[in-house]
């Protein structure tokens, strides 16, 4: 569901494993976009920033005195199911941000074994 979100063009998506790992080790920033709301109930990845997708422009803007992120390392996006954070992928880009992955979708990291943080 929503593939033409998740574009071809670029190195194929770390595994959940790999992002786990580079998280930890501070290489990579992993990003839900998801609302509050969805957190409640399901949890996010482990290590994974919470920035809904209306505030990811604000937040990702280095000069903004709020910034939770900055261009430099790879991000890697999920959501509910891969619409928003494709997006927010196309958002990054546009900003300046390299690579960009878009993971797809909260299911998408429980089925690939990625621990869960619940809210």
């Amino acid at each position: 569901m929503f593939s033409f979100l998740r574009p071809n063009a670029g190195p194929a998506c770390p595994s959940v494993a790999e992002i786990a790992a580079a998280v930890a080790r501070g290489e990579m920033v992993l990003v839900d976009v998801r609302e509050t709301a969805e957190l409640r109930g399901s949890g996010k990845a482990k290590g994974a920033l919470h920035v809904p997708l209306g505030l990811l422009a604000l937040k990702a803007d280095p000069q903004a005195p709020d910034a939770v992120m900055a261009p430099g390392k790879p991000v890697v996006l999920y959501c509910a199911s891969g619409g928003r954070s494709g997006m927010a992928a196309q958002t990054l880009r546009r900003m300046g941000y390299d690579p960009v992955w878009n993971l797809g979708g909260f299911g998408d990291w429980v089925a690939g074994g990625g621990q869960v943080d619940r809210a």
